[in-house]
This record gives C-alpha cells, structure tokens and sequence, in this order.
C-alpha cells in the first residue's frame, strides 16, 4: 500500500474502493445539508470540511440543501447566516438546494405508499402511540388504526393536507415491522399535521415530511453518492435504506440512464471541552440573554469564532488535524486555539497596546522632544517591513510590569533595576507617587540616551533583565478592549446528571477594559487582526467606529487554562501532602493553623471535574484520603453530595465512619449532617457508633444528628 492510501482516512477509502469496484468517478456527488433552526457551531465545521473537502479531492459537485421540514423551528436567518458561514470558510457549493422543494414530490411518494400498503394514517395521541411502540427490550404491538383501508387512509391523509385536521390529530406512518429490534423500524412517522408558515413554501402545506423520510429520499431525488451523517444515524440507516427501496428505480424514466442509489455512511462528529455543542442548549443561551447574541464572540458558532478574530484557515486546519473518525471522542479547545496561533503568528502585524495603564515619567528626558521609532511589523514576515511609533517623555504601561520591591526572579520594572522599552530605550526605576489609598499614580524612571534598540551603540547590547511594551500618552489612541475567555469553567457542562449546565457559566467569560493603543491603529476596520505585544491576539469588532475602537481578545500567547489546570492539579496534590502534617498534628491550635490553607486550596478550585476525580480517586482504605475526600466534599462550592453516584458516596461515608482518624470520623458526620437524602441510611451505624466511640469530640457531634 502507498503512503497516500495509508494517509486516506476511512470515507476516503470507502469512495476509493467504490471506485475500484466500477461506480463513475463522474457520479460521485455529495452534500452538507443543514437544518436552518440554528447558526453552525464549530461542530459543524468538521462536516463542511469533510463533504467540501471531498468534492475539491475528486473533483465532484457538493450540494448545499437545506433540510427545511419543520417549519415551527426554521427561520430565513438561518438560512443567510449559513450561506455566509460556508463562503467564510472558503467554501462554494455546487447548487443550492431545499428540501421543500421537493414537497410535492414526496407528498406523490407518500401517497404511493399508501396504495401499496406500505403507509396508513395514525390516529392515536403521541404517549398511546409511544406505549404502543414498546421498549428496546419488548417488541411493540400494532395500533387500532393499522389495518384502515387504502381508500380511508387515502381520504383521511388529502383531509391532512387540505388543512382540515388540528396539529397532533393525525399522522402518517410508514406500515414496517413493530417488533423489529430496531425501534425506528416501528412504523415511524412520514408526516405531520403543523398550520405553520413556511419560510418558502408560505402557507401552501399543512403536512410537513419527518426528517427520516425526507433526507434519504432527497439524496436520491440529487442523486447523491455518497451520504455523510454523524454517528447518532447509524441507527437511521436501515430505514433510510427502506424508504429508498420504496421508490428506487434503476432506470430513469426518461432518460433511461442508471441512477445512483445513495448509500449513507457514519463519522464521529466532533464533540469539544468546555463547551456545548447542542443548538437547544445554544439558542438558550441567546434567548436568556446569558450571551449577546448568535454571533457573541464566547459562542463556538462559526459566526461567534469568527467575530472574535478566528481565520477561515485556522478552523480548516483544525479539521484536518482531528481527522475522520468511527469513533465518538472529546478534542481538547487548546488544540483549536493552538491551530489559530499558528495561524495568527505568520499574519498578524504586531503592535503595542497597554491595557491597565499606569504612567511613567521619563524624569531626564526633554519634555518638548519627540522621536518616531522603527518597529517591526512581524517577525515571522520579511515582507511585513517596518512602521514609525512616537515616544515621549511620558508614557503608558502596565500597572503589573511594575514592583517597588521585587522578588529575585522578577523580570519587570522596579525601584533600583532597568529594563528595556520595547524599540526603545534602557530605562532605570528611580521613585513613584501614590495616592491618599497607597495607589501608585505615576512611577519616575531615568532613561539612557546612548541605548536605543538598534543604534549598534555599546549601551544598546547591554543586557537588562526583561522588555515591556508601552504607549506614549500624548500619542495614545483609548479602545474600549472586551477580554473574553472560556464560556463554562467545567470540561463537560452538559454532562452532569441534575445538573445544570447554566451551573458551570464562567463568571469571568468578559471583562471590558479602557486600553490604549498606539496611533498606527487609528484606521482599523472590522476583522483586521493583531497581536497586542506580549498580551496576545486582538480583533476588530463590528462594533468599532472611527470615534470609538473596540477590539475583541482573540487569544492569548500561551494555554493560560492548561496552565490552570495544572496549577490547580498540583494544588490539590500538594494540599493532600499538607494534609499529613494536620494529621500529625498533636496540638490543637497549630492543627487548625494547618487546616485554614488547606480548606482555602480547596475552595480556590473551579474545575468541578477535577474535584469530582479527586474525591472518587480519595474514596479507598486510606485514612488520609477518606479525610481528604471528606474536606474536599465539605468545602468546595462546586460539588454536593448529590454529584456522587450514590454507590461511591455510601462506601465513602462507611469506610469513613470506621476510620481509625477521629477527624475522618467527624468530617464524615458533618457531611452526613448536611445529607438529608441519605442520613436514614446511616442512622444504625451511627448508633453502633454512639456505644463505641471514645472520642468526645466525635460523642459531642453525634448527639446532634
């Protein structure tokens, strides 16, 4: 096998060997079809790639059809909201397409069915009819209303369509196999009765197909080859094989050439850390106002990444990289942003901006000179040259690059040591002013005149402990700056079980700050992109004007959230080896000292996964990881007991009662305390223990449960 056929991911080769096996490489067609009830999120952006990606490999058309069926759901929005997603993206489709303008035709279908026996009119309530369906693991029976005639089925179904039956009256179902093991082979439905206005079709229909029936004989109707789903449709497979084999027809009627059967095929779609991926869950986000809009830039919408400052490139990269897969996994967000980095550091220009300014007075220079530096536009690119940026005696930078008295490894500006300003000049900390609260309004530094960046001087090669960006005040532009971040604080916030995942909402997900840019910004536009020197990514947002720059955080320079993750990792370890000098512990007062740090740690930690796994990875026959688990339980804001599967819970609280520890003893007991739910179920060991325990500590707080 070549390199390429190795490299070939699985629907790749499955077109390869369709091919080898004699299909017409002119036949192969594909499609994205989308629902227009929502704006694409990044999820969908994995399935654009695919399906587009495979027609620019084998040079094939790629219909764009718009599966519209649910008239109650979709909207024209929609509808120009996904054009321009799929034309961003660099993508262009072969025809346009909607399934409602196939209404007629499979409305013809339906009816054709009907007389073959294969489709008759339900009238039962939707809960008789789920009851009548059964359950996985008993078959279903068949409804009152199976056997109805041809002609009443007939009759009852143009009734249905001519409007004169209320919604939920009636339905058509497909006339399969109600104990089939497959439970979407129990007589699904093709129809429903909805008096909704149809965004194309106006009020034309009364009776809009199911998505089961429509999609597979839409395929057929454009003829498509190849038909790519994610994997909850494999289930749907078999029944959108039944449909098609109710009206394929080898031969065109009219033409008499072959025609293509459509075969559907399953791929893992794309499930993404600290996000959500529903377009339920999305459009409630929106509704409740918890996010500003489809397109805010916290969304994983393709809208949503591409207003805070994702380029078409970086997403399509991204795709590549996760590759086609049969098998459901979860992909880190850092590898997206790792992708946009990428990206962003070949075509960014970079400039400077400072975003919590605090003056700084440049005491021995001239107070009417002013100089226009070079600076370079991108490292990263040759052709990028350079650009003019004015420096004066008194400039901004950040609050945070300065310390009066500074640790040793401090690489910033403090009283006594120099640093360099970025393009310009060694600078030497002399003496700051505060205010009536001990603020420090404005720090005075001396300059070296010879040491200008390069000016090849001997002060210009002298090497100083670190550089900072900067801004000359009079020179400065303001911005109104949005700092976003990471949505949801939890890997996985809608899949909790009772659990919320509006519970998991980043509280710090925006900031807006006043910044200050340098003046070559001052004719920005929407979408032009920078890096803000050591602060990261920036973006022009639609909201910017030329009396008001507003500028979105893209990214940062580094995974500040891997870094907190692992901050917060290797607190919770070295908390649990503080721990062991609480046990040890003779002396009351000093215990307690020990403990305070050790219950703040906990209560710093905003991962509610982690704190999760730490308390079920703690649940074992150790009495200092039964303590800790306790702690952990007792203290974090982020979990109760009702987060721990019950079974996990009960071997916690019992091993814990039978600890040796008479702190693990009492922690168990004031969880239990605040534990309603499953206080009964430990009320004879608790007694059990009342007869033995020698503890008074323990004896005193058993009395109170």
């Amino acid at each position: 096998m070549s390199t390429e056929e190795k490299s070939l991911h699985f629907i790749e080769q499955i077109i390869e060997d369709s091919l080898s096996s004699g299909f017409a490489q002119d036949k192969l067609r594909f499609r994205f079809p989308p629902e227009p009830n929502g704006y694409l999120h990044i999820g969908h952006a994995k399935s654009i790639c695919l399906n587009f990606g495979l027609g620019l490999k084998y040079n094939a058309p790629v219909n764009l059809r718009f599966d519209d069926t649910n008239p109650a759901k979709e909207e024209q929005e929609y509808v120009d909201a996904i054009k321009e997603d799929l034309l961003w993206l660099g993508f262009n489709w072969a025809e346009e397409r909607y399934a409602s303008d196939y209404f007629q035709q499979l409305y013809e279908w339906a009816v054709a069915m009907i007389k073959n026996g294969k489709a008759y009119v339900d009238s039962q309530s939707s809960e008789d009819m789920a009851f009548q369906k059964g359950t996985p693991t008993q078959p279903g029976v068949d409804g009152p209303y199976r056997n109805r005639s041809v002609e009443e089925n007939l009759q009852l179904f143009e009734a249905m369509k001519n409007g004169e039956f209320p919604e939920g009256s009636h339905v058509l179902r497909a006339k399969i196999d109600m104990a089939s093991k497959n439970m979407l082979m129990r007589d699904p439905l093709m129809y429903r009765v909805l008096h909704r206005h149809h965004h194309r079709t106006g009020n034309d229909w009364k009776i809009y197909p199911m998505y089961d029936y429509a999609h597979g004989e839409s395929d057929y109707i454009e003829q498509i080859s190849h038909s790519i789903c994610t994997l909850e449709f494999v289930m749907h497979r078999e029944l959108y094989n039944w449909f098609l084999d109710q009206i394929y027809s080898e031969l065109d009627s009219e033409s008499h050439h072959l025609k293509v059967r459509p075969n559907q095929y399953e791929f893992a779609r794309l499930n993404l850390n600290y996000t959500v991926m529903s377009k339920r869950k999305l459009l409630q986000l929106v509704e409740e106002k918890v996010v500003n809009g489809w397109d805010d830039p916290r969304m994983p919408t393709i809208s949503g990444l591409r207003r805070r400052g994702y380029t078409a490139k970086s997403i399509r990269n991204f795709c590549e990289t996760i590759g086609v897969a049969k098998r459901e996994n979860v992909i880190d967000v850092s590898l997206l942003e790792f992708c946009l980095r990428e990206d962003l550091n070949k075509t960014a220009p970079r400039v400077m901006a400072v975003l919590d300014p605090v003056k700084l007075v440049i005491t021995n220079y001239p107070e009417a000179k002013e100089e226009w530096l070079d600076a370079e536009n991108n490292q990263e690119d040759e052709s990028a040259g350079f650009r003019k940026v004015p420096f004066s005696r008194e400039l901004y930078i950040e609050r945070e690059d300065f310390l009066e008295v500074a640790p040793a490894k401090f690489f910033r500006l403090s009283i006594g040591n120099e640093v360099r300003l970025k393009n310009g000049y060694i600078i030497k900390g002399e003496s700051v002013t505060k205010d009536a609260n001990g603020k420090i309004t404005e720090i005075q530094v001396t300059y070296d005149e010879d040491s200008r960046s390069g000016s090849g001087s001997e002060a210009s090669q002298r090497k100083v402990a670190g550089t900072l960006h900067w801004v000359s005040i009079s020179h400065a532009i303001e911005a109104e700056v949005r700092l976003y971040d990471r949505l949801f604080i939890d890997e996985a916030p809608d899949a909790h079980k009772e659990k919320n995942f509006l519970e998991f909402m980043n509280k710090s997900s925006l900031e807006v700050v006043k910044g200050f840019v340098e003046p070559s910004l001052a004719n920005v536009k929407p979408n032009d992109k920078f890096q803000f020197q050591r602060l990261g990514y920036f973006n022009v947002d639609k909201d910017s004007t030329a009396s008001k720059l507003v500028f979105n955080k893209t990214v940062g320079l580094k995974d500040a959230w891997e870094e907190k993750g692992k901050k917060e990792e290797n607190l919770l370890m070295n908390t649990l080896k503080d721990l062991n000098k609480y046990v040890k512990e003779k002396d009351e007062n000093a215990a307690e000292i020990i403990l305070k740090p050790i219950v703040e740690n906990i209560k710093s930690i905003d991962n509610y996964s982690l704190i999760i796994n730490t308390i079920l990875k703690n649940i074992k026959n150790d009495n200092n990881a039964l303590l800790f688990a306790n702690l952990v339980l007792k203290h974090s804001d982020k979990v109760s007991s009702k987060d721990i599967e019950i079974e996990q819970l009960t071997k916690l609280y019992s091993m814990s009662l039978k600890s040796q520890l008479f702190s693990v003893r009492i922690s168990a007991i004031e969880n239990l305390k605040n534990d309603d739910e499953n206080l009964n179920h430990f009320q004879a060991q608790l007694a059990e223990l009342k007869n033995s325990e020698k503890n008074e500590k323990v004896l005193e707080l058993l009395k109170t449960v």
